[in-house]
């Protein structure tokens, strides 16, 4: 059985300041329970209606039924179980290789998806500015689908962080109008800035940037304005890789 604390708990954590406050995040469906159980988060508490399909303590799990399930569940339709896990330290940010970087990027869907990307192109380092979108909102960990144990995810001033790195980084910017990514020279030791889903990249990281590169339209029809940031993102991320 669910108390009402316990609910109360669940229900604050749909919210990035409750998120942080108690340190904690809220995870649902079996797959990506087990993905986070499998990288050793540090489990808080566990609500299933199949107890016997994860090896975790009897004391942080709770048998529960679909009722309370749905009580709880910050999902439409709920899967099977909801765990409570305790947010872990952020590691810094590595000092060679490719380094992803998102301007203001709000949509949980596209976070969580680029996270995805990140780990299927081995990007080992996502940095987020401070108006990003929370990589612990319910929304990105379902869209993630495991992913974010393998991420190193940061929030940094981006200006500051671009204005200090270390001299052997390019940075490189997306944009409608730059040089084409299959024709540009792309290094090893790169950032790449992918901007919010509207407006782009701001004016301020726009001024640091020293490469602005763009994935060319081959479609006729000038009404399609842009890409999806996030399938901008594996179209970028998979040049890099193939060169």
């Amino acid at each position: 059985m669910v108390s009402k604390n316990q609910k109360k708990l669940i229900k604050s954590l749909h919210q990035k300041k409750y998120r942080k406050q108690h340190g904690l995040f809220v995870a649902e469906g079996k797959k990506v329970i087990k993905e986070l159980l499998a990288a050793n988060l540090k489990l808080h508490s566990l609500f299933t209606l199949e107890a016997e399909i994860f090896d975790v303590s009897t004391v942080l799990e709770c048998r529960v039924t679909e009722e309370e399930l749905k009580q709880i569940s910050f999902l439409t339709t709920p899967q099977v179980a909801l765990a409570v896990f305790y947010i872990p330290e952020f590691k810094k940010t590595n000092s060679s290789g490719l380094i992803l970087a998102l301007d203001d990027v709000r949509d949980p869907g596209n976070l969580g998806t680029i996270i995805r990307l990140c780990d299927w192109f081995g990007i080992q380092d996502l940095v987020c500015s401070l108006q990003t979108v929370d990589c612990y909102n319910p929304k990105v960990i379902q869209a993630t689908m495991g992913s974010i144990t393998r991420i190193n995810i940061n929030y940094v001033n981006l200006k500051d962080f671009l204005t200090l790195k270390t001299p052997n980084f390019r940075i490189f910017g997306t944009f409608m109008n730059g040089n084409s990514i299959y024709t540009e020279k792309l290094p090893k030791d790169a950032i790449v800035i992918m901007g919010n889903e509207a407006n782009g990249i701001s004016e301020d990281i726009q001024n640091l940037i020293e490469n602005r590169i763009t994935i060319p339209q081959f479609g006729v029809n000038q009404e399609t304005e842009s890409l999806n940031v996030a399938t901008a993102t594996a179209i970028v991320l998979s040049e890099f890789r193939r060169s």
